[in-house]
């Protein structure tokens, strides 16, 4: 029986299961949908503005079809983490607060040939050489000699390609990433003073916050089909980084939300808050906006790129085998913040838009022509990371992907306490032991990343991916289970 509820002060009306509709009124444009179990609904979002924030996206002129929320839903900036929106290429807008300050801040899956339980002895050395090699934590710097401005902007331009040049990953990297690492509308020139001196030397560096390199063990296979095409089986060590364009595409989204908030007031957008500031896609602001943060999100690709290849340099070193013996090879790299220019079936009618997809990622299903021709059967690879002390998911994209979301599903977790809320509870406990009690080696900067980041944190990762792949949206194909962690 489909039920009717009230999270946050919104009616929410039940579609499936998994799927919940706010209905279109005031000056919605378009209704608001939600991927949750009720259990989320009644729980981590009862108290949390991220619904209202679904209802507001949906005021965005030239929307399409829906204003879309992942499980992994919660507040952000304008859009909720975990929002998705579509808007038309030629009359909608575009957002910053749809991409979000971190742009392409994303996952990145390498996989080994080695068992987890021939090198656990060195697991420790690993992680430890692991944190020395690869820099990490705020302003962290010194992966890669300081850039001038002029190979900056050839990073901007070329994103991970740059890398593999410069001997950080082999060319078939650039196959198993999203865009192929480089989007081609990027404008390094319309970026500024400010933000390419804090990019200058910032690549290869891992940075803050929820951002991490894990050593992990394939613990469980759902799809052995799918498992098999990605190179991936039961005991397996496989490498798992999530990071992105750091303080260049944070000071990205700062100045252009400037530019932006100003234009929006004067093209008139009634918009019931002021941080879905947007612009015409086909305007000046709008067009200016689009091609910087192309330029940031290559460079988090490059980022990603590079700290891969040291990571690699790192594994062989401390376990003292060869390139053959490793058998190491980029599974995927995708992105979760950003907005991009597709073409997808509206109302039965191709129609091209802007997807902006914050704290979500793509998930194109079998066939799709922009996914590597390796995974033409399988679907592209979503990558799903969870807290550090449990369980991070691979999955492959399904058809009902295109049909609902635009291609679209979760990136993650989703925090239930704030970072605030988090150090509190925290407080006057080991948690490098309780880590270590649950088989996780970790390295940081200091206490207060990784009480910010401990499970408590944040919500059970296979109850988000669940509500996923029940709808159809993904196919669950693998469990990744932490063993070693580095942070900043």
């Amino acid at each position: 029986m489909k039920e009717e509820m009230n999270v946050s002060g919104i009616e929410l009306k039940q579609i499936n299961e998994y799927l919940w509709e706010v209905p279109r009124t005031g000056g919605m444009l378009v209704p608001g949908r939600i991927y949750a179990s009720r259990k989320m609904l009644e729980n981590e979002l009862q108290n949390d503005e991220a619904v209202k924030q679904v209802v507001n996206v949906a005021h965005l002129p030239g929307i399409q079809k829906y204003s879309l929320a992942m499980p992994d839903i919660h507040w952000g900036y304008g859009f909720p983490i975990g929002g998705v929106a579509a808007t038309d290429f030629y009359e909608g807008v575009i957002s910053p607060g749809g991409v979000g300050y971190d742009i392409n801040c994303g996952v990145r899956l390498a996989r080994t040939s080695i068992e987890l339980g021939k090198i656990k002895k060195r697991l420790p050395k690993l992680v430890e050489n692991l944190f020395n090699n690869i820099p990490t934590g705020v302003g962290a710097a010194g992966a890669i000699k300081k850039l001038s401005e002029k190979e900056l902007k050839r990073i901007l331009l070329k994103g991970s390609h740059w890398a593999v040049e410069m001997g950080f990953g082999e060319n078939t990297d650039i196959d198993f990433t999203e865009e192929k690492g480089m989007l081609e509308g990027a404008d390094a020139g319309l970026l500024s003073e400010r933000a390419l001196e804090r990019g200058l030397d910032q690549a290869g560096t891992l940075g803050s916050g929820n951002h991490f390199l894990e050593v992990d063990v394939v613990d469980e296979i759902f799809d052995e089909r799918k498992a098999d095409v990605f190179g991936l089986f039961k005991g397996q060590l496989v490498i798992l980084i999530h990071t992105g364009s750091r303080g260049l595409g944070y000071q990205v989204c700062d100045d252009y939300l400037k530019v932006i908030s100003k234009s929006s007031k004067s093209y008139g957008f009634e918009l019931p808050d002021k941080q879905l500031a947007c612009a015409p896609i086909q305007s000046q602001e709008g067009q200016d906006y689009f091609a910087a943060m192309q330029a940031a999100a290559n460079f988090a690709w490059n980022n990603r790129q590079i700290i891969m290849g040291l990571a690699k340099k790192t594994l062989k070193t401390t376990l003292g085998i060869s390139d053959s013996e490793l058998g190491f090879k980029l599974v995927y790299d995708l992105c979760h913040n950003i907005a991009k220019i597709e073409t997808h079936k509206i109302n039965g009618v191709k129609k091209k838009v802007c997807v902006h997809r914050k704290g979500a990622t793509r998930a194109f299903p079998p066939g799709s022509k922009f996914i590597p021709a390796a995974y033409e059967q399988t679907g592209q690879p979503v990558l799903i990371p969870g807290d550090m002390g449990r369980y991070s998911f691979v999955a492959a994209g399904a058809e009902k992907s295109l049909e609902e979301t635009f291609g679209s599903s979760c990136h993650g977790a989703g925090r239930v306490q704030s970072r605030h809320k988090a150090m509190k509870t925290g407080k006057g406990r080991n948690l490098i032991a309780e880590l270590e009690a649950r088989g996780v080696s970790i390295r940081a900067k200091g206490f207060r990343t990784i009480a910010e980041e401990m499970p408590y944190a944040y919500k059970d990762v296979s109850e988000v991916v669940d509500v996923m792949h029940n709808s159809g949206i993904i196919v669950k194909v693998a469990k990744l289970r932490p063993v070693g962690v580095i942070k900043g």
